[in-house]
């Protein structure tokens, strides 16, 4: 089986749709002798998907060319051509005019780039065999619309893994709906994602419920090191630890957590923070603030300061925090919880989108209102006074993610079978 996957950004770039399109491709072409290219942009972080100024992989580095088995094409993000020109390109393109998509649709997705148009010539003068099928991933960006013309070019079926955060406003745009009929199956995350899809009239057949997965010997058997030792001195490593893993932004509630801080640390001294994941400005201004209170009681590490998704810092961070935190709104799923389970973590996320669906709510983790400082402090600090509970539901998520349904392999073994049958 010839697959393409066509994912917007891919390892070294970091998110847990990247992951997802990582490991399944690996496992289907180690498992399942299935042929994968991947075709996606240079970027490294999202702010490069428009801004110039943003983090890209080197043309230079062929180390990223080739992963795992896996051949890799990065196409170079061109910034200069304006959005009327990109239309008119696409627009001109024989196979996107059977997609019977509008202009404004259009013009939808290539605003929140990657311009890598360049792609659909290289496909119809670069590749000389076809393909059986496409899977591609994530909303609201232009790729998305590259996979369906190829789709038509090739006239082979094409998948989306949307991952949809149809909770977040900014995918409340009619024209993101519109564009997900057109593919021949969508797979969802979650039921709470499948549902909400039905009702914006998607057909129910169209739609497959494939969770995120884990893989636990990877974590067990990481190299263990210090966190609290190497990080927060000898003095504070007796401290509980507070953990929030992820793009640091207003969507992933990684500023409501820090704005919490004040609150928790007027009812509890002696607590300490760690966020790992890409900054922004927004969180970056409102650190400022919240180190002021104290000296070095938060420790704050970029992707910079890692190494790809098994980072042994990452996942000591992991082992050794008390509470792991991410109240986002901006999840089709949220596999850090699944990491935090992995070290029998007591979770706390937020009851909106699809965390709800992950989270059993006070048997597996805790769930807050979306943004609400003063719930995020109330719940920290019960878990912190009842470590008993707080063990018993960390327990709990553990034995969630030993069900064979959340690890990698048998997600893979369900995507393969997806795939069979739209081939068949």
């Amino acid at each position: 089986m010839r697959v393409l996957h066509l994912p917007t950004r891919y390892f070294p770039a970091i998110s847990g749709a990247e992951l997802y399109f990582k490991r399944i491709s690996e496992i289907l072409i180690k498992n399942f002798g299935c042929e994968i290219d991947i075709l996606c942009s240079d970027a490294l972080d999202f702010s490069a998907l428009k801004n110039p100024k943003g983090k890209k992989i080197s043309r230079n580095n062929r180390d990223y060319n080739n992963i795992n088995g896996l051949k890799i094409k990065r196409f170079p993000i061109t910034y200069d051509l304006i959005i009327e020109k990109q239309i008119d390109i696409i627009e001109k393109n024989k196979y996107y005019q059977d997609l019977n998509i509008s202009r404004d649709v259009l013009k939808t997705f290539l605003n929140n780039g990657p311009n890598i148009c360049q792609v659909l010539d290289f496909c119809e003068n670069e590749i000389k065999y076809y393909y059986e099928l496409i899977h591609t991933t994530y909303f609201p960006y232009s790729n998305i619309v590259l996979s369906l013309i190829l789709g038509k070019m090739w006239s082979i079926p094409t998948i989306c893994t949307p991952f949809f955060h149809f909770k977040n406003p900014r995918y409340q745009n009619s024209n993101f709906i519109e564009l997900l009929k057109k593919f021949d199956l969508i797979i969802c995350c979650t039921y709470l994602e499948r549902k909400y899809l039905i009702e914006k009239r998607i057909k129910s057949d169209k739609i497959e419920v494939v969770p995120m997965g884990i893989d636990l010997k990877y974590y067990e058997k990481c190299k263990k090191i210090n966190f609290k030792r190497t990080f927060f001195g000898n003095n504070q490593q007796k401290f509980p630890m507070i953990f929030f893993c992820g793009n640091k932004n207003f969507e992933k509630g990684a500023i409501s957590l820090l704005k919490a801080i004040p609150l928790i640390l007027k009812k509890k001294k002696n607590i300490i923070f760690t966020f790992i994941g890409p900054s922004t400005e927004a969180f970056n201004r409102e650190l400022k603030k919240v180190k002021k209170l104290k000296n070095k009681f938060i420790v704050n590490l970029t992707p910079s300061n890692l190494k790809g998704y098994f980072d042994t810092k990452k996942i000591s961070a992991f082992r050794e925090c008390d509470i792991y935190v991410m109240p986002s709104r901006s999840d089709a799923f949220g596999i850090s919880f699944l990491e935090a389970w992995v070290f029998k973590k007591p979770v706390i996320g937020a009851n909106i989108g699809s965390t709800p669906e992950v989270i059993d709510n006070g048997k597996n983790g805790l769930l807050v209102e979306f943004d609400n400082t003063e719930e995020i402090c109330s719940k920290i600090l019960y878990l912190l006074k009842n470590k008993k509970y707080a063990r018993q539901i960390g327990k709990a998520g553990y034995q969630k993610i030993k069900d064979k349904k959340y690890l990698w392999s048998h997600v893979s073994e369900k995507i393969f079978k997806i795939y069979n049958k739209l081939i068949e």
